[in-house]
């Protein structure tokens, strides 16, 4: 087992039966990304938590590997909940350290969450926990560490709402008849 772990840049400690993962364990994966719970036959199963390098949390009871009732709560210590979801929606763009804390004057509002921004590379957005290449797909950490691959949704949702790395025209472009 511990060589497969090897093999993929992961890591375990905690209990083992029948050379299997099984028990309570930390998994690590190379993202860095840390599952602390209990695990049965190699999988996460019972209660767990996923902590992620930029600070936020999943907790779930698992069955088989698939969470089947979580919680996810923010870096910023805001809780997701999906009824009632208040948070940055298309009526109230605020963000959490707004509605908790307060509004800037005008002409000095929060463009991120966490003041100072990160300064955006040329070509990538800054997706909210890292840098995104419209190009590749792929979200890195604010560290330029590996985060995950963005789907269809998620990638059109980027594209549309957040902030560029690059100034472009976007004021009216009037209709050519050809």
């Amino acid at each position: 087992m511990d060589d497969i772990l090897e093999y993929t840049g992961s890591s375990y400690e905690g209990d083992y039966r029948n050379g299997r993962l099984e028990g309570t364990g930390t998994y690590t994966f190379p993202t860095e990304t840390r599952y602390e719970g209990e695990m049965k036959d190699g999988m996460f199963h019972g209660q767990g938590s996923l902590f992620f390098p930029n600070g936020s949390c999943y907790e779930a009871r698992w069955e088989n590997g698939i969470a089947v009732e979580g919680k996810y709560t923010f870096a910023d210590g805001l809780v997701f909940e999906e009824e009632d979801w208040k948070y940055c929606d298309g009526y109230d763009r605020r963000f959490y350290t707004e509605i908790t804390g307060n509004l800037r004057p005008a002409g000095h509002e929060s463009l991120v969450n966490n003041e100072p921004r990160h300064e955006i590379p040329q070509g990538y957005y800054d997706c909210g926990d890292g840098f995104y290449n419209p190009k590749t797909r792929v979200v890195v950490d604010y560290n330029l560490k590996f985060l995950r691959n963005a789907d269809e949704d998620e990638h059109n949702w980027i594209i549309k709402t957040c902030l560029k790395g690059w100034d472009e025209y976007i004021g009216f472009t009037p209709k050519v008849n050809a």
